[in-house]
């Protein structure tokens, strides 16, 4: 079988979708590190998920100092320069689910008040509001058949668009994993290699613009050249 036979064989089109996420107050606040851990620990997961992953949507003019929203308020309202930088570190994608990130954050915390008593009555600036994150999904209509089709609009495709096929869809089935790689399973053995490179991607720190370009670059490599004309 030919590379270009492997490639008529995929599976079905894939429908391109949009998104807005809304946000919803949980009514929930935190002045101190000692009601920031309580709230962390009691809000649902979908708060968590709201304060680590929908910053990437919100337009970034420069380059953003803290990657999550519990780091901002830290440094910012809390001035726990210290705790800001613990906690902006964090990479969400190290962690099989919500609950074990869950589970870090507060380890993190209680270790951090343990060793300064004074930290966790400290009273901020202004409260850590939790707020949980409601999705609206949109069918663009647009449809694609082969990989050579995404190649094609990849770098047209909305960051609404790269948020929800490359980074909300880890958390549907099949888990922790993106649309994009999903479908070109369907494809075979021609794309085991793009696949793999997909995987790889770090989609968190670098933001949605870098990422729309690297899905770009990687595309144009591993797709054989005479499928992408």
């Amino acid at each position: 079988m030919s590379d270009t036979d492997a490639f008529e064989t995929g599976g079905r089109p894939f429908a391109i979708k949009d998104c807005a996420v809304i946000a919803i107050a949980t009514g929930r606040q935190a002045w101190t590190a000692e009601e920031l851990r309580e709230g962390i620990a009691e809000s649902p997961a979908e708060s968590l998920y709201h304060h680590f992953w929908t910053g990437l949507l919100q337009p970034r003019f420069e380059e953003r100092e803290y990657n999550n929203d519990f780091a901002g308020w830290a440094a910012h309202y809390l001035h726990e320069h210290r705790l800001g930088e613990q906690l902006a570190v964090i990479d969400p994608t190290a962690y099989p689910d919500l609950e074990a990130l869950r589970t870090l954050l507060l380890e993190l915390l209680d270790h951090t008040m343990e060793k300064d008593e004074i930290l966790a009555s400290k009273r901020a600036d202004r409260p850590f509001d939790f707020i949980r994150s409601q999705i609206v999904i949109f069918d663009s209509r647009w449809r694609i058949a082969q990989p050579h089709e995404l190649l094609r609009v990849v770098g047209e495709l909305p960051l609404e668009s790269i948020f929800y096929h490359f980074i909300d869809a880890r958390r549907r089935d099949p888990p922790g994993q993106d649309d994009f790689s999903a479908w070109l399973k369907g494809f075979g053995e021609p794309m085991t290699e793009l696949v793999s490179a997909l995987q790889r991607l770090d989609y968190y720190f670098d933001g949605l613009s870098r990422l729309r370009d690297d899905l770009q670059a990687l595309l144009e490599h591993y797709l054989p050249r005479e499928l992408q004309s």
